[in-house]
């Protein structure tokens, strides 16, 4: 007769949820693994990226991904926790973000204009492969937003987030309640094409410089001096300044 392969139970909980099938959410699972098989090859096995889970309890104490699975263990992992920090019990990560920053894969350019308006530092360009999006979260400290589960699992990234909708305001909303970011928002404080900061500029500096009209009606302007646009609170101005409120206002979800 052969031998029972070993098995493991294990709960997922709040959000992470989300990866799971139907017939497996807010239940425990009993789930069979190899003998050496760590935890982070199971839970990944089971459609969860690493940077989504900030704590793992085995048989009720606190593990780290290299841990190896025993028989009969009972496993609760739990999501992030970016904006609490849980070090004293943690040891899945070796340094909370404290500096909120994001790098976004090549499907969310719009995700990351929406972000830099909010004022947040937000790294894009549709020129960025997996690999260099994982290296630059790695070295930079970047929260690394995308709707890819894979590129999430990949070993090198610490700090991520896959986004649940495909919707651009619900995915803000998303950004803004998983990271606690309510208190931080700094509208019009980056540029939207260079994401670096904008400056207060003498109007009488760059007078040129400005649309016939816009001198005569405007007394307060912005530069990027990376790009050199130059911004100021017109009509453009106010329908952004909307968007900022419907997000900042509203009940995330």
């Amino acid at each position: 007769m052969n031998a029972r392969s070993p098995r493991v139970r294990i709960r997922f909980y709040e959000e992470l949820n989300f990866f799971l099938s139907e017939d497996r959410k807010k239940q425990e699972l009993t789930v069979a693994f190899q003998r050496g098989d760590t935890v982070k090859a199971l839970i990944e096995s089971l459609g969860i990226p690493h940077p989504e889970v900030d704590l793992i309890l085995a048989e009720g104490k606190p593990v780290s991904f290299a841990y190896r699975l025993r028989d009969e263990d009972r496993i609760s992992v739990y999501p992030v926790f970016e904006s609490l920090d849980i070090s004293p019990v943690n040891r899945l990560r070796a340094w909370p973000l404290r500096r909120t920053r994001f790098v976004l894969d090549v499907h969310l350019g719009r995700l990351a204009t929406c972000l830099r308006l909010l004022g947040f530092d937000s790294l894009y360009t549709n020129s960025y492969d997996d690999d260099a999006l994982a290296a630059i979260s790695t070295s930079q400290g970047r929260i690394l937003l995308t709707r890819d589960r894979g590129l999430l699992k990949r070993r090198i990234v610490t700090h991520g987030y896959c986004l649940r909708s495909q919707i651009l305001q619900e995915q803000a909303l998303e950004v803004l309640k998983r990271f606690d970011l309510g208190g931080q928002i700094r509208p019009f404080s980056i540029c939207l094409r260079c994401n670096l900061p904008l400056r207060r500029i003498a109007k009488e500096r760059i007078s040129g410089r400005l649309p016939p009209g816009v001198a005569a009606r405007y007394e307060r302007f912005s530069i990027c001096y990376s790009c050199r646009r130059i911004y100021w609170r017109g009509s453009h101005w106010e329908h952004l300044s909307r968007r900022v409120a419907e997000l900042a206002c509203r009940p995330t979800p």
